[in-house]
C-alpha cells in the first residue's frame, strides 16, 4: 500500500541534519544587541561564535539585521532557537 506524505512529513524532510542553517534576526540598533544574540544562539548551538554572524545596519541606522549561521542538528533544536529568539524583547523579526 503506498504511503502518503502528510504536510508535516514533507516539512520535516526539507532540511537534512546536521547542516549549517542561516537565520536572520532583526532588532533595534543598540550596543548590546549583537552580543546578546551571540550568547542566546550559543545556548542552542555550542559551536556558534561571533565569527558565524554577519551584521547589516538599516539605511538610517535605526535597525540592525544579523544573519547567524547555526549548526542545525535537529528540528527540535531549530524550533527551540526560533522560539527563544522570537520571545526576546530586543528582537523584532526572526526569519
Amino acid at each position: 500500500m503506498p504511503t502518503t506524505n502528510t504536510p508535516a512529513d514533507v516539512q520535516e524532510s526539507l532540511i537534512e541534519y546536521p547542516s549549517d542553517f542561516p537565520i536572520k534576526i532583526m532588532g533595534v540598533m543598540q550596543d548590546a544587541f549583537a552580543q546578546t544574540m551571540v550568547e542566546l544562539v550559543a545556548e542552542h548551538d555550542p559551536t556558534f561564535h561571533a565569527g558565524k554572524m554577519d551584521m547589516r545596519p538599516s539605511t538610517k541606522g535605526t535597525y540592525l539585521a544579523l544573519t547567524v549561521t547555526v549548526r542545525a542538528t535537529s528540528r527540535e533544536q531549530l524550533d527551540n532557537l526560533y522560539r527563544a529568539l522570537s520571545a526576546h524583547p530586543m528582537v523584532k523579526v526572526v526569519l
